[in-house]
């Protein structure tokens, strides 16, 4: 079979791939992908915006294209699938009522709130005075989010009111676009952040390994946050015991509350959550999407084929998938452009890729661009070097060693990613 997955970062790389490791899958095309898949064996580009649903719906049409992938929370939120789905394709992520459990933070919250879910207390504000109004009568830290899409902006956490009244200000100010029209404000909650991405087809819904994040810049979490710096699985944060509160508490009823919603939900369910000191499971957000970097850290580790598992969502048969992963952990590193995440420059020449990929360590590209016959940097999040072993030290040790191949000017990366797991010094 062919597939056309629709994205152009890391975690789009990070499927391809992964559709490719399947004898059944012979071609992969990419919208608009990126140099990571420009330069991958039996896949390809294609210049289409992800927001031409009339020009993927033609192509994945006259080419035969029999599965096509929604990387991004954009065009799903967009309405990508529906339009696709009435075209006679079958594609792989939820509808746009569906989508909604990401593109706004107040809709998720009511969801979280009448399916019972464990999450922080909130509030929703349309009216900027209102909110600063609200604001002053909270303890701190507390926690500010733009309502809608901001490309993984839009969040502060705040330790005086003095910075949270100005997070709402921005909100406000236009800075995040429609995203801004409204402000969720709730309460900051203590713990690890750990991320589930659970597959489901509207019925069954079950998770993948878990994996946690490193957000923040800096070493030690230090800085601000970004788009993620790090991951790794299958996270140990996530006991077994915790799974089966997930599963209970967090997956089981947000799926069964989507239904009596009347919303038909296939694809991805991913639940970032808190973990207390307690050991009690609690929603951060839900995304409607595979998240990145975890991406990049959980596809390497699962052992049934990609297509066959996104069959069995699309065609409502999840339920008698047998689900096998490999034994072992993995860890990606991101290497981004200096500046990042604030402004960075783009164009450097990158080397060592070959080398890097020779020690053994998968090379996700994000933000690149194949410039004749070199690739150039092209993001803020440039590469998700993945190392995999036997055991945490293994995995991360195979990650860096890649990564020490690897050379484009002012590259940065975090040398701490895993620094949580228990045993495991930094770097």
């Amino acid at each position: 079979m062919k597939a056309l997955v629709v994205g152009s970062g890391g975690r789009e790389h990070t499927l391809a791939w992964a559709l490719l490791q399947s004898p059944k899958v012979t071609e992969v095309v990419c919208v608009p992908g990126n140099g990571g898949t420009a330069t991958l064996a039996r896949c390809r580009n294609l210049a289409l915006n992800p927001s031409d649903f009339e020009g993927i719906a033609r192509f994945a049409l006259v080419n035969n294209l029999e599965l096509v992938v929604v990387g991004p929370e954009q065009p799903l939120a967009e309405g990508i699938a529906d339009y696709l789905q009435d075209q006679g394709l079958k594609v792989f992520g939820p509808c746009q009522a569906g989508a909604q459990i990401e593109a706004s933070k107040a809709w998720a919250k009511a969801l979280m709130v009448e399916a019972g879910i464990p999450t922080a207390q909130a509030a929703v504000f349309d009216d900027e005075a209102a909110a600063q109004a609200y604001l002053q009568q909270q303890e701190v830290p507390i926690v500010v989010k733009a309502d809608g899409l901001a490309a993984g902006k839009g969040v502060t956490v705040a330790h005086t009111l003095e910075a949270a009244a100005q997070a709402v200000t921005e909100v406000f100010s236009g800075k995040f676009g429609a995203a801004g029209s409204s402000v969720v404000i709730e309460e900051f909650m203590v713990g690890q952040e750990a991320s589930v991405l659970a597959l489901t087809d509207g019925q069954t819904i079950r998770p993948l390994v878990p994996a946690q994040d490193h957000k923040a810049i800096g070493e030690g979490d230090a800085g601000p946050n970004t788009g993620g710096m790090g991951a790794y699985a299958p996270t140990p944060v996530i006991t077994p015991a915790i799974m089966e509160r997930v599963q209970a508490e967090v997956l089981e009823p947000a799926i069964a509350t989507l239904r009596r919603l009347g919303i038909d939900y296939r694809g991805i369910l991913y639940a970032g959550l808190m973990i207390t000191p307690e050991g009690i499971p609690k929603v951060v957000e839900f995304n409607c999407r595979f998240g990145d970097p975890e991406t990049q850290a959980v596809l390497p580790l699962l052992e049934t084929p990609l297509q066959e598992v996104m069959l069995a969502c699309i065609e409502g048969r999840l339920d008698s998938l047998d689900l096998q992963w490999k034994p072992g952990a993995a860890a990606c590193v991101v290497v981004a452009a200096e500046g990042y995440p604030d402004s960075y420059p783009k164009g450097m020449e990158i080397s060592g890729l070959d080398e890097a990929a020779a020690t053994g360590a998968l090379v996700f590209q994000a933000g690149t661009r194949l410039k004749g016959g070199s690739i150039v940097a092209d993001g803020g999040r440039v590469l998700g070097v993945t190392g995999l072993g036997d055991s945490f030290e293994e995995a991360i040790a195979n990650a860096y060693a890649g990564i020490d191949k690897i050379c484009f000017e002012g590259m940065y990366h975090r040398r701490d990613i895993g620094y949580r797991v228990q045993g495991i010094a930094a770097g």
